[in-house]
This record gives C-alpha cells, structure tokens and sequence, in this order.
C-alpha cells in the first residue's frame, strides 16, 4: 500500500521538486514529512509548492545578477604579486590562494571564497599564471597573475 506524496525539493533516488510519487506510508511520515521533502498531494501543497518555486527563481535571478556584477569587477584583472625567490625563478615556498584572494579583495574590494577561486598550476616559480573564478549560477571570471621576484622589485 503506497501514498501519493509531493516533493518539495529535490530527493536522491525519488524524484525532483514538484514531483508527485507513491512511496510507502512508513518512508513518507517517517523520513519525508519530518524533513520537509515532502507533503501530501493536495491542492494546498501545490499551490505552496509553486510559492516556493516562485521565490527560488526569484532569488536564483538575483544571485546571477549580483555574480554578472561581481564578474564585470572582475573582468581583465591583472594581480602582480612580487615573492622572494632562491634564484631569481623559484620561489622560497609558493604563493598561496589566500595570498591571491587577499590581493584580489585589496586591489577591487571584492571578498571571494576559498572554494570560488581554481589554479592549473601550483605557484612556485616566477612567471605567468591563469586562474578561474567561479562566481556560481554559471558565471566564471578569468584572472591573469604575475609572479615578479622580490629583489629584482
């Protein structure tokens, strides 16, 4: 014996926000409804669940427009970060992702997180680097970085 239930988010193995599936009466009251999964089909939670939706394309659309702004900050950002080297080419130690972001929110004002900003290479020698930033929502930033030798400064 199964009950209709609808989703109210996403669940792993089930099904998508929106959906109504049958489940069995034991998972539905056990695990769902007591997350927040889900509810009972009715007229009331759909109408609910399209209040939810309204407002999570609503926030998705703000959050785009807020990393479209923070990525044209961003656009063409040239940092020049100058280490200490051994030779004149490799670095003492390396120039690290929070050396970069506390560049980056010095130079524009911008506070990045940690998980936003991916290198290729790891920074040991002096030269010429590319990073990426993920702003979310789909929306990346290019970063081009310059590693200049301390002494030679």
């Amino acid at each position: 014996m199964a009950i209709e239930v609808m989703l109210m988010d996403n669940v792993k193995k089930l099904g998508k926000a929106g959906e109504i599936v049958k489940v069995a009466p034991g998972y539905a009251r056990n695990y769902l409804f007591t997350k927040g999964l889900a509810s009972l089909a009715t007229e009331a939670a759909k109408r609910r669940l399209k209040k939810l939706e309204a407002e999570r394309a609503a926030r998705a659309a703000e959050e785009k427009k807020a990393a479209l702004e923070i990525a044209r900050k961003l656009d063409k950002l040239e940092l020049t970060v100058s280490a200490a080297t051994t030779d004149g080419t490799k670095l003492y130690g390396a120039v690290s992702v929070t050396d970069l972001l506390a560049a980056i929110e010095a130079q524009r004002g911008i506070k990045i997180e940690r998980g936003q900003f991916s290198l290729e290479d790891s920074l040991k020698e002096v030269g010429e680097y590319e990073a990426v930033i993920d702003l979310g929502q789909g929306v990346t930033a290019k970063c081009k970085i310059t590693i200049n030798d301390e002494a030679a400064a």
